[in-house]
């Protein structure tokens, strides 16, 4: 039963948002307009993955960290996206959902992550930060503290 006990837990913390997005933009531009103040490298900016889709349904979840030490690695974030159903959402996806609602990670600090072509996780990470809005792109190679919420799309 331990497996339904973690299913049913693991779909309970979910928010969903829709929004349209613009996949003609570049990947720069996606982050332009969402307004935000960057901290980005332009290398995993201009190779983030694209998506597909006009329209997009964003489902974000915080996992219980509680016996991780208020830690999780990309690895295991992929055990998590996989336990409900989910992969995570593209960066533009994203960045679309944060256009249309700026306010969103000011209570709900969110990210997604991808592997680039050399296997490294890269992640983009929606937050507010110093009494600003931010957004940053970049290798990934720490692990992700209990504050974040996660993206991801139905399989």
């Amino acid at each position: 039963f331990t497996p339904i006990r973690e299913s049913a837990a693991a779909v309970s913390n979910l928010i969903v948002r829709k929004a349209k997005v613009n996949r003609s933009r570049s990947p720069q531009e996606a982050l332009d307009a969402t307004g935000r103040k960057q901290y980005t490298d332009r290398k995993v900016v201009d190779a983030m993955p694209k998506g597909e889709g006009d329209e997009v349904e964003v489902v974000f979840f915080k996992p219980d960290l509680s016996n991780r030490n208020g830690f999780i690695s990309d690895d295991d974030l992929e055990k998590e996206f996989e336990l409900r159903g989910l992969k995570p959402a593209d960066p533009i996806s994203v960045a679309a959902v944060n256009e249309v609602d700026p306010a969103f990670a000011d209570e709900k600090p969110h990210g997604t992550h991808w592997k680039d072509a050399e296997g490294n996780w890269c992640c983009a990470a929606f937050d507010r930060w110093g009494g600003g809005r931010m957004v940053g792109v970049d290798r990934d190679d720490g692990d992700w503290g209990g504050s974040w919420w996660f993206a991801g799309v139905r399989k």
